[in-house]
């Protein structure tokens, strides 16, 4: 078994090497934005060992599965989650609808750009946070809220779209996989409905190819039409012991490769099929 924490992962990866840069026209090196070291060559070698038919550790192509955590591994973290600014934003957009928000906590804080506040509000003022951003509309027109949001939205820091503020050497990984036959998800703690407007256009994961937290939702006529509402009630948690749940229940395989806190290959060293499928 080969093991690469996130930490390893960063230490390969150049300074700044995120941002804004695209996967095509990749050079013969296949991460070139990586450093030469353990964590690229690793990488490398893992890929060549479960893709040589004959090999000791060929691995049948329909388990080259590959699951990437999303937040602080595909993209930035700091100094905030980047949804937990869309639940900011979207609280103050909603404000003149709410006047009693104006002398209620956390919502005042939000209102005020006081985050040492809404911090102070712990666990229960974040989940109220989370739910009157996320709750009380259609699938569709949460999913258009975000694609609006995503597009003009920018880090308090960098000053770039959070779309652009992805690490290129994870885009190289990931199209390293594809290339070679993987079929790779997003398995995130973030919210699957957040992430899901936009997975394909900035890293050609398609939306079914998307794990993540949820709320509970209800199918409902409304003009004729059918639509699904988005109830403030949470249905999943994929964080922690509720990402291999998430994985069996929304993949049905178990991924030969996990990137994310810590990064697990099954490689040249570990676990091996034999002929007859049973562990070897």
């Amino acid at each position: 078994m080969v093991e690469i924490n996130r930490r390893t992962l960063f230490a390969a990866m150049p300074a700044l090497s995120f941002l804004f840069l695209s996967p095509a026209g990749m050079a013969a090196d296949p991460l070139p934005s990586w450093n030469d070291g353990a964590a690229k060559s690793a990488i490398v070698d893992f890929v060549t060992a479960v893709t040589t038919e004959g090999g000791r550790d060929f691995v049948p192509p329909e388990e080259h599965i590959a699951t990437f955590d999303n937040d602080g591994t595909l993209w930035i973290e700091q100094p905030i989650y980047t949804q937990f600014a869309f639940a900011l934003d979207r609280v103050k957009a909603l404000a003149p609808q709410h006047p009693e928000w104006a002398t209620t906590q956390p919502f005042r804080a939000v209102i005020d750009n006081d985050l040492t506040a809404v911090v102070a509000s712990g666990e229960k003022g974040i989940v109220e946070i989370m739910m009157v951003s996320h709750s009380g509309n259609t699938t569709d027109e949460f999913s258009a809220t975000v694609s609006e949001w995503i597009a003009k939205a920018r880090h308090p820091k960098f000053k770039q779209l959070y779309t652009k503020l992805v690490y290129q050497p994870m885009l190289e990984v990931l199209t390293f996989l594809r290339a070679n036959g993987f079929k790779t998800f997003i398995v995130s703690g973030g919210g699957i409905e957040f992430m899901r407007p936009w997975s394909e256009a900035v890293y050609d994961i398609p939306p079914e190819q998307v794990i993540g937290s949820s709320i509970k939702t209800k199918f409902e006529m409304r003009d004729g039409m059918p639509v699904l509402v988005r109830l403030p009630e949470v249905n999943f948690i994929d964080d922690k012991d509720g990402k291999p749940v998430g994985i069996q229940e929304f993949i049905g395989r178990r991924p030969i490769a996990a990137f994310g806190p810590t990064a697990i290959f099954r490689c040249c060293n570990g676990p091996r099929r034999g002929a007859d499928g049973a562990s070897a």
